[in-house]
């Protein structure tokens, strides 16, 4: 598909004699002023005409039109790296980074959750406790505890305790079982287990398997009652016991020194533990804050999980990290996210990935824009519904940004272009090294030229992106996994110059002649059929639109003797309200007829990941075979344009070459 992202360029075409006309006067009034004086009239004719020939006028109307935000840009990159610089020669870390915030306003709430809270001063009492309690008995620097617990506000003062002994904490996700549980806490090497109580079934499934672990069961203050796990500490009653006294090491911890892992989605298969330094936890937040112009005074609603980089280290570090007070919520609630942000006076609001699409399924009503939120942060909402959202709810800013948790290549879009997930501005481009490079778009694999270096990608050409390795620069440092395997897989090498090294985000990006950066799709996820690229990610926006943004996924699927992959929707339809002749006439009208679906599978219930990303592994295992799963599913009859049920004899059919496709 031909991505259609942004304002295209031809505009500036259309602007042309504007331009031309608006040089030739500054000239010919500069001449003026400087009559009397030949040289400098010399110089001024031969910089009017310098600007007048060639394309170089589209440049004066890109100048023209993104100063302003360049400057402002600019300004926030150099603000962000001073303040970390000063951190980084002083030595602060983020226990030290949070001894200063709490001391500001100690009495302040710090995290809230529905009508409980901690203040400064509470958090870091008990953030005390937890240090001396694992110090007695008997943890070292350097060792892994996990913690695996719902959001709650002694969440994030656990792993805060453990760090001021410098022990390092595994955010494990709350949502996983079984293997994938057993997986996480073998791969970061985890010595014990700090977990909630609403999490004891879970332990208890694996308790067999990780008999070498010492178990700690903390019960939230609301769950004093629960009934402790044999074999397990009972951590909530036996901290009543310790000091709150501040624990102070001996050996304090560095800047770089790992202070926490956060596992990737597993979107694609089994997480992996993502390095989180000190540096990297003071950098995520305080970029955000300078970016969204925010203060310690404003009030930020998290209703993120906190294993996650979004909700527990930007959401929940610009309390630790930069004293605002945090909003916290149990689950994502679609038809509470505004009546909480009322209630607890939000300035601030955080989203991900499919959020905004829900909240714009919850019937219009009046919390809609009895909110003080001026400013919504995050990343995933949708081009097709941007607009849609900042109307209805009221919300003056929006502040998309793009990054990965492990990664160095972030970008932020400051102006609330409509769709963009950043920018990139030829200011910064030398002390902010991201680029876009050409790719196979199905593999990944990068191309390179007759010289070996990457090929950079032009305005509105595809690429993937990738960001300059500088271990020197704490905002260019990639730390990686836990697994180095892993870690290598990420980096790419001699990309300008020999034995440079960039991290390969894995996403394809448009730019467009402004700078903006534009989301495309994930490598691996675009597929080819009928001689075209269809791109996963487009075609999820046009068909969520039009079954009323209901969950959706696309991939490619292999059929037998076909050549490339067909496309197949999964929609989630619990509610069964799906019209396919709708869908089906809908597509017809909206995408190119390669890049309409031929399968279609409807799910009761929505395969999302805990950061609300959707899950297309399994899906793509299971196929359009029906054998595999109950779930309908539908074909797109060629003739009638109509989904028609797939049966096991049309199964049979398309896989033996009966149908035309």
């Amino acid at each position: 598909m031909t991505a259609k992202t942004g304002v295209r360029f031809e505009e500036a075409e259309n602007k042309k004699c504007v331009i031309l006309s608006s040089i030739a006067a500054v000239s010919t009034l500069l001449s003026c002023l400087a009559y009397g004086c030949p040289i400098l009239m010399g110089l001024l004719v031969i910089l009017a005409v310098y600007l007048m020939t060639g394309n170089r006028y589209q440049w004066v109307y890109i100048w023209s039109k993104t100063y302003k935000r360049d400057m402002t840009g600019l300004k926030v990159l150099l603000a962000t790296m001073f303040r970390i610089w000063v951190w980084e020669r002083r030595g602060t870390t983020v226990v030290t980074r949070w001894a200063e915030v709490a001391e500001m306003e100690p009495d302040k709430k710090a995290f809230v959750m529905g009508d409980r809270y901690l203040t400064f001063r509470e958090g870091d009492e008990f953030s005390n406790q937890i240090a001396w309690y694992f110090k007695r008995r008997g943890f070292k620097t350097g060792e892994v505890i996990a913690l695996f617990m719902e959001t709650q506000p002694e969440y994030v003062f656990i792993w805060l305790g453990l760090a001021k002994i410098r022990v390092t904490t595994a955010l494990i996700n709350s949502n996983l079982r079984g293997a994938q549980l057993i997986h996480c806490l073998k791969i970061a090497g985890c010595k014990a287990v700090v977990f909630g109580d609403e999490m004891a079934d879970a332990i208890k499934e694996i308790q067999h398997e990780i008999q070498d672990m010492p178990l700690f069961q903390f019960n939230s203050p609301d769950r004093t009652s629960a009934a402790i796990l044999p074999s397990t500490a009972p951590l909530a009653t036996e901290l009543a016991e310790m000091s709150t006294e501040p624990y102070t090491d001996l050996d304090p911890a560095k800047p770089r020194d790992t202070l926490m892992y956060i596992y990737t989605s597993g979107t694609t298969g089994f997480p992996k533990a993502a390095i989180i330094t000190n540096i990297r936890y003071l950098l995520i937040p305080l970029g955000v804050h300078n970016s969204a112009h925010l203060s310690s005074s404003d009030v930020v609603y998290d209703p993120l999980p906190l294993h996650h980089t979004a909700g527990g280290v930007l959401g929940a570090g610009q309390g630790l990290v930069l004293g605002c007070t945090v909003v916290l919520r149990k689950r994502f609630s679609a038809s509470n996210y505004w009546s909480d942000a009322a209630k607890h006076g939000c300035t601030v609001a955080q989203y991900i990935g499919e959020i905004c699409r829900y909240l714009l399924t919850v019937p219009k009503g009046p919390n809609d824009r009895a909110h003080k939120v001026k400013v919504i942060v995050g990343n995933g909402l949708r081009p097709q519904i941007w607009q849609e959202f900042v109307d209805r709810f009221g919300v003056e800013r929006v502040l998309e940004f793009y990054g990965a948790t492990e990664g160095n290549s972030n970008l932020v879009n400051l102006d609330s272009k409509v769709g963009a997930i950043g920018f990139l501005s030829r200011l910064v481009s030398s002390i902010y090294p991201l680029t876009l490079v050409k790719c196979d778009e199905i593999t990944g694999e990068i191309l390179r030229d007759e010289n070996g270096r990457c090929i950079t990608c032009g305005p509105h050409e595809p690429g993937l992106l990738l960001g300059k390795i500088d271990p020197k620069k704490a905002i260019l440092t990639f730390s990686g996994y836990a697994d180095k395997t892993a870690s290598e897989k990420k980096m790419v090498r001699n990309v300008r110059v020999e034995n440079d090294c960039y991290f390969n985000t894995g996403d394809i990006l448009v730019m467009d002649h402004y700078g903006y950066f534009y989301f495309k799709d994930r490598t691996g996820d675009t597929f080819r059929w009928c001689g075209e690229n269809v791109s996963t990610a487009e075609v999820e926006g046009v068909i969520s639109n039009l079954v009323g943004l209901k969950d959706t996924v696309v991939y490619g699927v292999t059929i037998p003797n076909v050549e490339g992959k067909a496309g197949m929707v999964a929609i989630a339809d619990k509610e069964n309200k799906l019209r396919l002749e709708e869908l089906a006439e809908g597509l017809s009208f909206s995408l190119p007829a390669y890049a309409r679906p031929l399968f279609l599978r409807i799910l009761p219930e929505p395969p999302l990941t805990a950061t609300f990303k959707l899950k297309k592994k399994e899906l793509i295992e299971q196929g359009y075979n029906p054998g595999l799963h109950g779930d309908p599913m539908y074909f797109l009859d060629k003739k009638s344009r109509c989904y028609l049920p797939l049966t096991e004899k049309l199964y049979d059919d398309i896989v033996q070459g009966n149908v035309k496709l």
